[in-house]
């Protein structure tokens, strides 16, 4: 999980493109716009990512850095 690749998406696509880009990634399918990874899993886990943050962002008073922050904090309490 690289959050300078997620932020850049955050930026670039809509959670309509990224539901169609997780879509096509688990069909086998061409993602049709550009996620950075070094594999599928990292493109899913960055794709997914960038959802919940954009979700998060549509709430009132939560930009960008609050989303990834939140994001951040969801993953370490399903690690620990």
């Amino acid at each position: 999980m690289n959050i300078q690749v997620i932020k850049k998406i955050i930026e670039s696509y809509s959670i309509e493109q990224l539901k169609m880009a997780e879509e096509n990634l688990l069909d086998e399918k061409p993602l049709g716009i550009e996620i950075e990874g070094k594999d599928e899993g990292e493109q899913l886990t960055h794709i997914l990512a960038a959802v919940f943050c954009l979700e998060e962002m549509q709430k009132p008073d939560i930009n960008i850095n609050q989303a990834i922050r939140l994001y951040s904090q969801r993953v370490r309490g399903s690690i620990s």
